[in-house]
């Protein structure tokens, strides 16, 4: 990543010198404002989260998989991570052997990686199952986030 810097001039004798002076550091935008950044910052979500899942996959038992959904409008606020295992009885398994602060860890480190800032990580991370979803949604997983987890900035 490019520093941003000021210029400042100095004069001496009736020459113009421009002289480089880091600039304090911008804060992180919040919500990617055009198309073009939405889809750069979609991209390093994918990318950070894959490996987060990978990570998660070799280190806890009867976990599947792990998506995520954002509303860019109300981003970061809207961003909502959920862990997937098979059944309910996994899920506990995996809450009461305490994987659930692992889930966060590996969360935090995938939007520090993405370069997504949010005030609290455990606020957008969540633990569901496989089998819920079908007894309640049909196993239609995106029907299921949107009611269950979706937040408005």
């Amino acid at each position: 990543m490019q520093k941003n810097h000021d210029c400042s001039v100095l004069r001496s004798c009736q020459q113009f010198r421009y002289r480089a002076q880091p600039s304090p550091p911008l804060p992180e935008p919040q919500m990617p404002s055009s198309k073009r950044e939405q889809a750069r910052t979609e991209r390093q979500l994918v990318t950070a989260l894959t490996q987060a899942c990978e990570t998660a996959k070799s280190e806890m038992p009867d976990f599947c998989w792990l998506t995520h959904d954002v509303d860019y409008a109300a981003f970061p606020a809207s961003l909502q991570v959920v862990w997937v295992f098979d059944t309910l009885a996994d899920k506990h398994a995996a809450l009461a052997g305490g994987l659930d602060g692992r889930m966060i860890e590996l969360t935090a480190a995938a939007l520090e990686e993405a370069q997504v800032s949010v005030p609290s990580v455990s606020a957008h991370v969540h633990v569901d199952c496989e089998e819920r979803c079908r007894l309640e949604n049909g196993g239609d997983w995106q029907q299921r986030i949107k009611r269950k987890y979706a937040r408005r900035g």
